[in-house]
């Protein structure tokens, strides 16, 4: 019951809304030329479709979303816990890290170009440098504070190398923070293929600038709302299996 009362509430919040939004646009309050009514994005999105753009937009952004996520979660995570568990290795990068991590993912674009060219590599370098710090942090802190006690008790049921006790220990006790953080990569690593592509590498975002360009708000949108709907499906594809792997915790 309490359920469907939230749902109820969710689904009465989004239909006000998209009224208030209608209202705005039909009564002249913004241009259309600045910002569509949501009655016009159904007929763009059909459009975009048709025309092939839509699906190989996605296509393309996919791509470049997942090879930088998998790359810079790979790195970050693998870092996080070496250093997590040696202190002389965390002090060893601790100013290299401080060096490196203000600068944001944006000011390496011109470097990915150089190195890379305006290209699908460009885009996957933009995205991982996203996602690592992300991930690097949260595996740092998961690992750290893992209980001492547990690795006390590791040795005493026999687990001496330090790879048995990663494997037993370490990494399923510092499992709830690393997924944590790499749910949180997720929405990053969108941000970054936007930021990624707007300058020219084909995708999502690429498509969006075109549209932008020609005062054609309505595509923009819809591939605002495109974005949206893909993160939520990987979200929500992420709980399901975040939940299955901490189903010990419950």
């Amino acid at each position: 019951m309490r359920v469907r009362y939230s749902l109820g509430l969710g689904a009465a919040g989004l239909a006000a809304f998209l009224a208030i939004w209608e209202g705005v646009v039909r009564l002249g309050v913004v241009s259309q030329a600045f910002l569509p009514a949501p009655s016009q994005i159904p007929e763009a999105l059909l459009r975009e479709i048709r025309s092939g753009f839509w699906l190989s937009s996605i296509q393309s952004s996919l791509g470049h979303y997942l090879m930088g996520l998998v790359a810079g979660a790979a790195l970050g995570i693998a870092l996080g816990v070496v250093t997590g568990q040696d202190r002389r290795a965390e002090a060893a990068l601790s100013w290299v890290v401080r060096l490196l991590r203000p600068i944001p993912g944006l000011a390496w674009v011109p470097f990915a170009i150089i190195w890379f060219g305006v290209s699908t590599p460009a885009a996957v370098f933009i995205v991982a440098i996203g996602v690592f710090w992300i991930c690097y942090f949260a595996t740092l802190g998961a690992v750290r504070a893992v209980d001492r006690d547990l690795i006390e008790v590791a040795d005493a049921f026999g687990y001496h190398s330090p790879f048995a006790k990663l494997a037993k220990i370490v990494l399923p006790a510092a499992a709830p923070g690393i997924l944590a953080g790499l749910r949180t990569a997720l929405g990053q690593a969108w941000m970054a293929v936007v930021a990624a592509e707007i300058f020219g590498v084909a995708g999502l975002g690429q498509r969006m600038m075109q549209a932008s360009s020609l005062l054609a708000t309505d595509i923009v949108v819809v591939y605002m709302i495109t974005m949206a709907t893909l993160y939520g499906v990987i979200d929500t594809l992420f709980v399901i299996a975040q939940s299955r792997i901490l189903a010990w915790k419950s």
